[in-house]
C-alpha cells in the first residue's frame, strides 16, 4: 500500500511518510491506494478492547509501522488520561445509540485521534530518519486546537502553532486554548471565521518558497487537522469498536448493516466511518448532520458544492464550517481516483466558491444522506431528551440527534444507528442549559458548568476545572494576511 495525492497521481509515500507530512505539496490529501480489510470477524470484534480493536483497524493502513511501534503508541494514547475504561462508551437513548467520544483529555471526540497521532508522528521522524524539527501547523472551528495543543504540549522535536477564529469559539474552547502553557505551543486568534483560518493554514502549507526557506532553517510542517492521514486512521477504529460492542450486547447479529449519523463540519469524522465501510463493516446509510451552514446538505441533495452563502455564528460552533476541507477525499474516490478532475473540482471551489459532480460521482455517493437542524430544533431536542429520559448531549450532539428525527420521520427507515457524540455537554454548557430551561440565561459560565453537574449527575470534568483560575499565556490576534508572518517569527526566520 502507498498513499496518494488527491491532486497528483505520481505522488506515492509509505503510511509514516504522509503522516510526517501531513498535506501533499501540491494541495492535496492522502488517500491509500487500496482499503485494507477486517482481518478479523465481526463475531471477533464483539470481545475485543477498545486498544485491540484500534490495533486490528489501524495496521493495515499503516503498513510500515511496525507491530511493537502501532502498539506501542497505541498503549501511550488510550491510556489513564481517558476517564472511563471502555474509552468510547455507548448511551442508548430513546432507541438511538450515542457513541461517546468525548471521554479524553479535553472532552472531545478529536482525544481520540489526537492522543496517538503525535506518538505516529515521533515514530515517523524516526523511521523517516528526519533530523528537522517539526512545526505542526492547525486551524480549529474549537476542538482540535486544545486536543492538539494537549497532544503536541512538550513534545520534543516539535512545536505547534494554532489559529482560532477569534470570536467563533465558546469560552470554555477559547480558554483551554489560551491557557496552555508548554513552551512550544502558541496560539493566535484570528479577524476571520474557521474558513478563512483553514484556507490561509492550506495556502502556507502550499508555498514552496517557505518550504525551502524552513528546511534550511531546520524546520518542516506537518498537520494536527483531519487533513493528516494519522489523524483520520484512528478515528475509523471507534466505529469499528461500536459495532463490535453492539453485538456484544445483543442489539444487534454480526453481519447486521447499522446506520451512522454524524454531526459533520470538515468531513472528516464522517468520512473515518466511509473507510470503516471499506475495510468490511457493514454500514448501510451515513447520515450527514449540518447545521444552519448546511452546505454538505445542499451539495448531497443537488450535487453541487456552494460555498457562497452566509456564513452564520451558531450555537454548535465546531460545524460553523463552509469548506469540507475532508469532502476532497470522497470526491477523489467517486471520480475513480482522477486527480486531474479533482484538482479540477477544487480548483474551481478556490477560485468561484462552487463546483459540480456529475451524475456517477453522485451515484457512487447515495449511501450518503445530507440533514440539517437549525438552533431551535436542537433546542428542543436537547429539552425533550432530558425530560424524556435524563440523558443530557452537547449542541453538534443535538445537530445529530435532530437530524436523526428528521430522517426517521421522512423515510422510515429503523435500522440500528449509530449516533456520533462529539463532545461534553459541559463545553457547552451556557447553550445546553438555555436549551433546558430559560432561567440559565443570566448565569456566570462556571456557574453553569456547577448547575449543569446537578441537572446531568455527572461530576465537572478535569478538563474544565483546570482552567477555571488558569493564567492566560497567548493573547495574540492577527488578521489573515498576517498569519504567515507569525509562523516565520515563531521559528525566528
Amino acid at each position: 500500500m502507498y498513499y496518494s495525492s488527491t491532486r497528483d497521481d505520481s505522488v506515492r509515500l509509505t503510511a509514516s511518510e504522509a503522516v510526517l507530512k501531513g498535506l501533499s505539496d501540491d494541495g492535496g490529501l492522502f488517500v491509500p491506494s487500496e482499503f485494507p480489510k477486517l482481518s478479523v470477524s465481526l463475531d471477533e470484534l464483539a470481545d475485543k478492547d477498545y486498544k485491540e480493536t484500534a490495533y486490528t483497524v489501524m495496521k493495515g493502513f499503516l503498513e510500515d509501522y511496525t507491530e511493537e511501534e502501532l502498539k506501542d503508541c497505541i498503549n501511550k494514547a488510550y491510556d489513564s488520561k481517558f476517564d472511563t475504561e471502555e474509552i468510547a462508551p455507548i448511551a442508548e437513548a430513546e432507541g438511538a445509540f450515542y457513541l461517546e467520544l468525548f471521554h479524553g483529555k479535553t472532552i472531545a471526540f478529536k482525544d481520540m485521534a489526537l492522543s496517538i497521532l503525535p506518538h505516529l508522528l515521533t515514530t515517523a521522524v524516526k523511521k523517516n530518519k528526519s533530523d528537522k524539527e517539526v512545526v505542526i501547523l492547525t486551524a480549529t472551528s474549537g476542538d482540535t486546537g486544545k486536543a492538539a495543543l494537549a497532544g503536541f504540549g512538550s513534545v520534543p522535536g516539535t512545536r505547534i502553532i494554532v489559529f482560532y477564529p477569534k470570536d467563533g469559539v465558546s469560552r470554555v474552547q477559547k480558554l483551554q486554548m489560551v491557557t496552555q502553557p508548554d513552551k512550544n505551543t502558541m496560539v493566535v486568534g484570528v479577524d476571520g471565521n474557521f474558513d478563512d483560518c483553514q484556507s490561509e493554514v492550506k495556502r502556507i502549507f502550499g508555498d514552496s518558497e517557505l518550504r525551502e526557506r524552513m528546511a534550511k532553517g531546520g524546520f518542516q510542517f506537518s498537520s494536527a487537522n483531519s487533513m493528516n492521514i494519522g489523524r483520520l486512521v484512528p478515528q475509523v477504529a471507534y466505529y469499528v469498536y461500536a459495532y463490535g460492542k453492539l453485538v456484544k450486547g445483543g442489539r444487534i447479529k454480526a453481519g447486521d448493516c447499522i446506520n451512522v449519523c454524524v454531526p459533520t463540519g470538515n468531513f472528516g469524522n464522517i468520512l473515518a466511518a466511509f473507510f470503516a465501510k471499506q475495510m468490511g463493516l457493514p454500514i448501510k446509510t451515513f447520515i450527514c448532520a449540518s447545521n444552519d451552514n448546511k452546505v454538505l446538505f445542499d451539495f448531497f441533495k443537488t450535487g453541487t458544492y456552494d460555498k457562497n452563502r452566509e456564513f452564520v455564528l451558531t450555537d454548535s460552533p465546531s460545524m460553523d464550517i463552509l469548506i469540507s476541507s475532508n469532502l476532497e477525499r470522497l470526491i477523489y474516490l467517486s471520480c475513480g481516483c482522477d486527480a486531474a478532475k479533482t484538482k479540477e473540482l477544487m480548483n474551481g471551489l478556490s477560485t468561484k466558491g462552487v463546483y459540480n459532480v456529475t451524475d456517477d460521482m453522485k451515484k457512487f455517493m447515495d449511501a450518503f444522506v445530507g440533514e440539517y437542524a437549525v438552533w431551535d430544533e436542537c433546542a428542543d431536542k436537547i429539552k425533550s431528551l432530558y425530560e424524556d429520559t435524563g440523558y443530557v448531549i452537547d449542541t453538534h450532539t443535538a445537530v445529530a440527534a435532530a437530524s436523526y428525527d428528521k430522517y426517521v420521520k421522512e423515510t422510515k427507515d429503523k435500522t440500528v444507528t449509530v449516533i456520533a457524540s462529539t463532545a461534553s455537554p459541559f463545553k457547552f454548557s451556557r447553550s445546553v442549559l438555555k436549551a433546558i430551561d430559560k432561567k440559565y440565561e443570566n448565569f456566570d459560565d462556571f456557574d453553569l458548568i456547577d448547575e449543569l453537574s446537578k441537572v446531568a449527575n455527572v461530576d465537572v470534568p478535569a478538563a474544565i476545572d483546570e482552567i477555571r483560575n488558569a493564567p492566560v499565556v497567548h493573547n495574540t490576534v492577527c488578521k489573515r494576511e498576517e498569519m504567515k508572518d507569525l509562523v516565520l517569527k515563531n521559528m525566528g526566520l
